[in-house]
């Protein structure tokens, strides 16, 4: 011990012993590597996460043949032509060609060329194992991103029906707020007609009993004339329709062609439908006599158009606006802003279940719904347009002018703002006509290159913009009309069947028929 004593006492023991105690651990494994030892160890360490996720290697071929195997053999025969003649290498190598051409000229020329075309067929073996290689490599980050996709859907999906939680709660709070309101504007009212006028004293001379009396029938006549007129009536009340303020996205990243969603609509052929907006409303019309409207949103039926004594034959939607045709020569208007629908739990629940939730982003797809409120569109009738003497095959309807196309072989023009018919088109006059002014056919009929399709409807398809009118028909024409002179402008010969559809714009006339042909129109002809 007191040797080791003295030895601490000298200086320099002491000088280097306070030096280690400053100096921190990863400064003491530095002083005794050198800079050359410090950099290889950190450029050879490899941590455990990048040992673990090492790939499998299932290569045939080695690195040094795939990286020959890429290299031009231009580039190869360049090199050697450009290789030094100095060495001792290449003098042996050049002793051995010495040798190999001692033999026979065209025997030498043949193994080198055999040599060359084994080695190309060699390296072409390697590419292609490199290229089977790259492509498992690309199957496995398609997997691996088509796995991704899908979690990134299932995650979107979650987001829509959460964003659809809270529009329903939103729409609820908004209803409260409505009915609220509404409670509190009666209770004013009624505040202020039952308080009787200031100012006014009961004369003391009248006999009490004759006083009751009067005032019993002020009473009765009060509650007659002034609380009935203005409590307003359930009808009246229109609560707010169930409109998406944000539209779902997760349909775009289908596949073309993917099925969205399946709907159970009628018991029998679907002879019409058309929607207003993408998961909005859907009006759809079949051959079991019922007319539905439908909530895109969820797929359920909100309720039925009913007052047509027969099936509807063809509808059109425009915002709130429905225009059905029927079996029985009508034509009904319908207002779905006047609809009484709201989802099972979208509405406070009067029974008291204030606290349910909705059942409709819940239920199984394969569930049935329940069905739809017998009253929820008794109000919906606007009016109804009777003047056809056959049933309505086409309509078409913009701003207040409406296009009937009928079995009765005529077009009428409707005014929606009087609610009358005020022109009438026949199609088989003008037909006339026009076999007249061209002396053909001897005004007939003109007669399809099939034989007549008794199911074809007479008038298949109509659109009217302004004063223009397109009309299909079973003779296979489309025929343009000024509904300001009622007279056919244009008629446009090609089909050899019914025209079943027809879609004009500015610049194309598009037409389809029962002669399984689609004609794309300009006003040049066809293209």
């Amino acid at each position: 011990m007191s040797e080791l004593q003295r030895e601490l006492r000298r200086p320099g023991i002491q000088q280097r012993v306070f030096s280690y105690a400053q100096a921190s651990p990863r400064e003491l494994v530095r002083s005794k590597l050198s800079k050359s030892e410090i950099q290889h160890r950190a450029l050879t360490y490899i941590p455990d996460e990048l040992l673990r996720t090492i790939p499998e290697n299932d290569n045939t071929y080695s690195l040094f043949q795939g990286f020959t195997a890429t290299v031009p053999e231009d580039e190869i025969e360049h090199r050697k032509t450009h290789r030094r003649r100095n060495s001792r290498s290449q003098k042996l190598l050049g002793e051995v060609e010495q040798d190999e051409t001692d033999q026979h000229p065209s025997l030498s020329k043949l193994k080198q060329e055999r040599r060359a075309v084994n080695h190309r067929l060699e390296m072409m073996g390697v590419r292609k194992n490199m290229c089977s290689s790259e492509i498992r490599e690309i199957d496995n980050k398609i997997s691996n991103l088509n796995s991704m996709r899908k979690i990134v859907l299932d995650r979107l999906s979650g987001l829509e029906e959460d964003e659809l939680r809270v529009e329903h709660e939103l729409l609820s709070l908004d209803n409260k707020l409505e009915d609220l309101q509404e409670e509190l504007d009666d209770a004013k009212t009624l505040g202020n007609t039952a308080t009787p006028p200031l100012g006014i004293d009961p004369d003391p001379d009248l006999d009490p009993d004759a006083l009751d009396l009067e005032t019993q029938t002020a009473t009765d006549t009060f509650m007659s004339a002034s609380i009935y007129e203005k409590i307003p009536s359930p009808k009246a009340k229109r609560h707010k329709v169930n409109r998406r303020k944000s539209m779902p996205i997760r349909h775009e990243h289908f596949e073309p062609g993917t099925n969205i969603k399946d709907l159970q609509a009628h018991n029998d052929i679907i002879t019409a439908l058309d929607f207003d907006a993408p998961f909005g409303t859907m009006v759809t019309a079949a051959l079991d006599d019922t007319v539905r409207v439908w909530d895109l949103n969820i797929g359920r039926c909100m309720g039925l158009l009913e007052g047509h004594r027969a099936s509807v034959r063809c509808l059109q939607v425009e915002d709130n606006i429905v225009a059905t045709g029927s079996i029985d020569a009508s034509i009904r208007l319908w207002d779905l802003s006047r609809a009484e629908y709201t989802p099972e739990d979208n509405r406070i629940n009067k029974q008291g279940d204030e606290d349910a939730e909705d059942s409709s982003i819940f239920e199984n797809p394969g569930d049935l719904h329940p069905a739809p409120p017998i009253s929820s569109m008794e109000d919906c009738p606007m009016f109804s347009l009777e003047a056809h003497v056959d049933e309505v095959t086409a309509l078409h309807f913009r701003g207040d002018i409406l296009v009937s196309g009928s079995a009765d072989k005529t077009l009428r023009q409707w005014d929606l703002v009087k609610g009358r018919c005020v022109q009438t088109l026949d199609v088989l006059w003008a037909a006339a006509q026009a076999s007249s002014t061209l002396n053909s056919n001897n005004g007939q009929w003109r007669t399809t290159g099939r034989l007549p399709d008794a199911t074809a409807d007479f008038v298949g398809a109509v659109q009217c913009f302004d004063a223009a009118l397109a009309c299909g028909t079973a003779d296979g024409m489309v025929r343009l009309w000024d509904l300001r002179s009622g007279q056919v402008h244009r008629s446009l010969v090609g089909h050899t069947g019914p025209v079943t559809c027809l879609q004009f714009d500015d610049v194309h006339l598009v037409t389809g028929s029962l002669d399984r042909s689609v004609r794309v129109c300009t006003k040049h002809g066809i293209v």
